[in-house]
């Protein structure tokens, strides 16, 4: 049972004695604390920002979901990067790579317009100039690097090929010149906080296993991109600012039926939308009922963003069928990574030698998916 083996020793072996109650039942653990514990998935398609037509409005009619759970049907019957309009091109190659995993037709549009709930209007609030200055600048690098490739704009092999990033790269750079270039899901970082676990695209779902004094979670999401985190029921305070995480440095407290958990200290290796080592996060897991536990976090930088704000999700209970939730294996077997540079060694080496394109010429990046 690789999945709950964090959960075997210390404080979180109490967890394997907590049972999930039925419907009807009281979701108490046997210490008195509301009950977190279960396999929690997502089967609901929720934007992360909400559309301007629905202004402030928080939920979608009936008739609305019916027609975009429509829609959603309709749009898995496209080709989309499957489409072979470019046949015979390096575009055609590049695109058809995971398309099985984008436009699910089972699947159901959830009741919220959007899972930011605060500000009102459900947007994501501005940058601070800083903030759109750093970003602006990365974009323009990876705009750089594929100047003269299919996937970018007409010219010459641009002069900022060897420069390095501007900023701890986790995005797909049109280079590969050592791990570094490549993306943080490419390197088997996992994905980062916040993780809602969004439908639609690879998906994912949590197991909680539960104790007294701790709260352990397993993400199991995307390929190979899951991880696990403890979250330390305590009052104790937070490591110094100069110790940092990569899942941040969580305490949890109780108020009421909620956990609630304060996440900081943060790495370079974090980035939510821009934000990185300085990101905050308060969680708050509560149990509304035996099938559905209400995930609530708050999101403050003030580094990156002129206000905070609050996304929610409503999460489904699962079977309580045990290793139903397995440990992800990335680095296992990663020779993806191993080929992106051996073979572009190989292409350089060719190159060098009269035979073959310029290996800057060709779109490493895009995956062919720019329009």
């Amino acid at each position: 049972m690789r999945s709950i083996r964090f959960a075997a020793s210390g404080v979180l072996a109490a967890a394997l004695l907590s049972g999930s109650p039925a419907a009807g039942q009281e979701s108490r653990t046997p210490w008195g604390d509301p009950d977190l514990a279960g396999i929690w998935s997502n089967p609901f398609v929720t934007p992360l920002q909400r559309p301007g037509e629905y202004g402030e409005r928080e939920f979608l009619t009936e008739e609305e979901i019916a027609a975009a759970e429509a829609e959603l049907v309709e749009r898995a019957q496209r080709p989309g990067r499957d489409g072979r309009e470019f046949a015979g091109t390096e575009r055609d190659v590049a695109r058809a790579y995971n398309q099985h995993w984008f436009g699910d037709p089972s699947l159901q549009r959830g009741r919220r317009t959007s899972l930011i709930v605060d500000p009102p209007d459900g947007r994501l609030p501005p940058l601070t100039p800083e903030a759109a200055a750093r970003i602006a600048e990365k974009t323009e690098f990876l705009a750089a690097l594929l100047q003269g490739t299919s996937g970018g704009r007409p010219g010459p092999i641009s002069p900022r090929r060897g420069e390095p990033s501007p900023d701890y790269n986790l995005d797909r750079i049109n280079r590969a010149d050592g791990p570094e270039d490549r993306s943080g899901t490419e390197r088997c970082f996992g994905y980062g906080m916040p993780l809602m676990l969004e439908s639609g695209t690879f998906g994912g779902v949590a197991r909680l296993v539960q104790s007294a004094e701790a709260l352990g979670i397993h993400y199991d999401a995307g390929q190979g991109q899951g991880f696990t985190r403890i979250v330390p029921i305590t009052d104790r305070p937070h490591l110094p600012a100069s110790m940092r995480l990569r899942y941040g440095d969580a305490r949890g407290r109780w108020e009421g039926d909620a956990l609630v958990v304060d996440v900081r200290n943060f790495t370079e290796t974090t980035n939510f939308h821009g934000s990185r080592e300085n990101l905050h996060l308060v969680e708050r897991f509560t149990r509304l009922d035996a099938e559905t536990l209400r995930y609530e976090v708050t999101v403050d930088d003030p580094t990156t963003f002129t206000r905070p704000f609050t996304m929610v999700q409503e999460l489904t209970k699962n079977s309580d069928y045990e290793n139903q939730v397995f440990e992800g294996g990335c680095h296992e077997g990663n020779y993806g990574m191993i080929g992106m540079l051996a073979n572009t060694r190989a292409a350089e080496r060719a190159f060098a030698e009269g035979h073959g394109p310029d290996p800057a010429t060709q779109d490493n990046a895009t995956g062919g998916n720019v329009e």
